[in-house]
C-alpha cells in the first residue's frame, strides 16, 4: 500500500479482509450484478413514474441528462477519490479497498464490478446527497427522475469497465480499451475516463496520441 499509484501489477487475487466474511462481500460475479441492480434500476424507474407521479417527459428528460451527468462524475471519481493518496495510512488503507488493489490485480474477475452490498450502500449515500440538492432547489421528488439514470450510467460504466479487462475488444471500441490499458499499464496519472475520453480531453489528462498506435 504504498502512497502512490504505480504501474505494478500481478496476477491473481488481492486479499482485502482477513475476516471470510468481509472478504466475501468484497467479491461479485457478472450475473449477481445483473439481477441486483437490474432489479433496483427497474423499481426506481417504477417509483418516479407511478408512485412518485413524475411526468413521463420530466422523467425522460431527467434521466437521460443523469446518464451524460454520469460521465463527468465518472471521471472525477476515478481522478480524485479512487486516486486520493497520502502518507496518511487511513488513506491509503481507503485507497486499497476501493481502488488500489483493482491497480496491482487488473484481473481479477470477481473484483471488476461493485459487489451489490457496499455497492447499495454507496447507492443510498449518494441518493442521499442529490436528495439534498433537489432539496434545496425546493424539488426534492425529481431526485427519483435524476438518480435512476445516474445509476444506470454507472452500472454501463461498470460492465464497459469489466469488459475492457476480460473481453477482446469490438474494432468500433478499440480506441477505448486502449485508452484504460493505457491508464493502468502506463500513464496511471491520465487516461481516467473508461466509458469516454471526453472530459480527458476537456481536463488536459489525455495520454500522448502515439501511445494509440
Amino acid at each position: 500500500m504504498e502512497p502512490k499509484v504505480t504501474t505494478e501489477h500481478h496476477r491473481g487475487s488481492a486479499t482485502i479482509f482477513k475476516n471470510p466474511f468481509l472478504e466475501s462481500l468484497t467479491k461479485t460475479s457478472l450475473k449477481q450484478n445483473i439481477i441486483v441492480y437490474g432489479l433496483v434500476v427497474l423499481l426506481l424507474i417504477y417509483n418516479g413514474i407511478f408512485i412518485q407521479k413524475i411526468p413521463v417527459l420530466t422523467f425522460t428528460g431527467l434521466f437521460i441528462f443523469a446518464l451524460f451527468f454520469w460521465t463527468f462524475a465518472e471521471y472525477m471519481l476515478h481522478r480524485y477519490l479512487f486516486h486520493w493518496i497520502s502518507e496518511n495510512k487511513f488513506v491509503q488503507r481507503f485507497h486499497f479497498i476501493m481502488h488500489g488493489s483493482h491497480h496491482l490485480y487488473p484481473r481479477d474477475t470477481e473484483r471488476l464490478l461493485m459487489p451489490p452490498v457496499p455497492g447499495l450502500i454507496m447507492a443510498s449515500i449518494l441518493f442521499a446527497i442529490f436528495y439534498g440538492v433537489f432539496s434545496i432547489l425546493g424539488q426534492p421528488v425529481l431526485t427519483w427522475g435524476f438518480f435512476p439514470g445516474f445509476f444506470l450510467g454507472y452500472l454501463l460504466y461498470s460492465f464497459l469497465h469489466r469488459a475492457t479487462h476480460v473481453v477482446k475488444p469490438p474494432k468500433r471500441f478499440k480506441f477505448l480499451w486502449k485508452h484504460h490499458s493505457l491508464h493502468h499499464y502506463k500513464y496511471p496519472d491520465k487516461a481516467f475516463g473508461v466509458s469516454n475520453t471526453l472530459w480527458d480531453h476537456v481536463f488536459g489528462t489525455m495520454p500522448p496520441k502515439k501511445s494509440y498506435k
